[in-house]
């Protein structure tokens, strides 16, 4: 038993290395940097920052790196890296209309207070290989030089105004503290910020599936883009010892807020619904799916009788973490042997039965 485990001990060692070897790709190229792949890869970086639950590009890029890309991976790295971390403060809730944008769309409204803001996209280019990329030390050329950029001047928000002109349900903070489901698993049925902050950590591919099936008749769903931005907002807490509220700093954020079906009665106006997604940094693709997969889930709360699989809030709040997917069905690699000759054996003595039934069958004609 010694030797085996010894064995085992030097076999997983070695599995280690290889694995750094694998990571690390030939010597003949430059290793690439955290700081590389955190300036270069952001849309990896703020997809392992949303879902793993912590705002520093440099861990984010850092668990890139460990994983050799595997975005999963990294996400694990680093919530489990999340777990060891104290906490120090509670931030006052952010005011996204003050906030500092670089991008803004919307597509219920050609002209809106503000202007539309298209800042970096890839919605207006060929998806197409860009072969100069292989060049090496290609620079990407730009017309826009940083000193043309102008700083914008808070917009209001789309919804806002349609609530001020009683389109829309109007949506306000009952004062009730949030939830907090990395203390305490959301139960159900669960509330809106127990929801949102679990389709905040969901898996970006889960959350899309799951809004593309709403848009493709599986749930009372159709959306317009009421509107979606990104930018930076600034954080605030309250110090005991002074009793007002500092600014801490400024995160990157994109916010997404969908127009969704109307809801009213004889007796009530007709007024539209909203879903709302949030993420770290610029991913407007998972702000989208989660806006969309919040207004499923709110179908009780109007009256809708579910229809589809983004309706029903157990079976999306409950499958749609990465980590606790791919821990559930990464178990699968470890040894079930025990379990496997249990299984076999039973296997056999149902086929012993079934042969010996047959045999008797056949001696009886």
């Amino acid at each position: 038993m010694y030797v085996a485990v010894k064995g085992g001990e030097k076999a997983i060692a070695a599995a280690h290395e290889l694995q750094d070897k694998k990571r690390r790709g030939s010597l003949s190229q430059p290793a690439l940097t955290v700081e590389q792949i955190a300036e270069q890869l952001a849309g990896a970086t703020d997809r392992v920052m949303t879902e793993g639950g912590i705002y520093d590009k440099e861990l984010a890029a850092l668990a890139i790196k460990q994983a050799g890309g595997d975005l999963v991976e990294a996400i694990f790295l680093l919530r489990a890296y999340r777990t060891t971390l104290p906490r120090l403060a509670v931030t006052e809730p952010a005011n996204t209309e003050l906030m500092k944008i670089e991008r803004r769309i919307s597509a219920t409204y050609k002209d809106l207070p503000g202007g539309q803001v298209l800042g970096p996209t890839y919605d207006y280019t060929h998806r197409l290989l860009d072969f100069a990329l292989l060049a090496e030390g290609n620079t990407p050329k730009t017309m826009v030089e940083r000193d043309d950029i102008q700083e914008m001047e808070p917009c209001p928000r789309v919804m806002d105004i349609l609530e001020n002109l009683e389109l829309a349900v109007k949506e306000e903070d009952n004062g009730n503290t949030p939830d907090d489901i990395t203390m305490e698993p959301p139960t159900f049925p669960a509330n809106r910020s127990a929801r949102l902050q679990q389709l905040a950590r969901s898996d970006e591919g889960f959350l899309l599936a799951l809004g593309y099936s709403t848009q493709r008749g599986y749930g009372r769903n159709h959306p317009f883009a009421s509107e979606i931005r990104t930018g930076k907002v600034t954080l605030e807490v309250v110090a005991e010892e002074l009793g007002f509220a500092i600014e801490i700093g400024d995160v990157e954020i994109t916010e997404c807020q969908m127009i969704n079906g109307f809801t009213g009665s004889k007796k009530q106006k007709a007024k539209f619904t909203r879903g709302y997604g949030v993420t770290f940094g610029f991913s407007e693709r998972k702000a989208m799916s989660m806006a969309l997969v919040d207004r499923a889930l709110q179908c009780s709360e109007y009256g809708e009788v579910p229809e589809g699989p983004a309706q029903d809030e157990e079976f999306v709040l409950s499958h749609g973490d990465n980590v606790e997917a791919a821990g559930f069905v990464s178990h699968l690699k470890l040894p079930h042997y025990v379990d496997f000759q249990a299984e076999l054996e039973l296997i056999r003595k149902l086929q012993k039965e079934f042969d010996a039934r047959e045999s008797s069958e056949g001696d009886a004609q």
